[in-house]
């Protein structure tokens, strides 16, 4: 029986711009070694007041995308399971991509707070209305 697929699509978006932060996170500790800016030592135990903040922000937006983004996938699997999609869990579902590469943007690049808490305050309020949405699909059975 064919599914609508068209949940996996951010789901797809989100992954890939996580293996391209921990791309990025990957280059810039290779050229910050190489640059002898950092001893690989420095990353025994995660990692010291040593190591530069370029690499430490590149570090802590990669674990960032590893930590809430998991309701994302799990509610989206959610929907794929009892699918189809509805149109605004897909709007909410990219308006959670999205709001995530602007926050990770910020994040690895002039980082202002400010900027990255409206970032991360929207994207996850956009879950949160995700959340919503499926559950209101698994109660009402909609």
């Amino acid at each position: 029986m064919p599914r609508d697929t068209a949940i996996l699509g951010p789901v797809i978006a989100l992954v890939a711009w996580t293996f391209a932060i921990l791309l990025l996170l990957a280059y810039r500790r290779v050229s910050a070694g190489l640059r002898g800016q950092v001893h690989i030592r420095e990353f025994a135990l995660g990692e010291s007041d040593k190591v530069p903040l370029r690499l430490v922000l590149a570090n802590r937006n990669y674990m960032n995308l590893l930590e809430l983004p998991l309701l994302f996938y799990v509610g989206a699997l959610m929907v794929l399971v009892l699918g189809p999609a509805s149109f605004a869990q897909l709007l909410l579902a990219w308006s959670y991509v999205v709001l995530r590469v602007i926050h990770s943007i910020i994040h690895v690049t002039h980082n202002r707070v400010v900027h990255r808490f409206y970032a991360f305050l929207f994207s996850n309020l956009a879950l949160l209305a995700f959340w919503a949405l499926l559950l209101r699909q698994v109660w009402a059975g909609v």
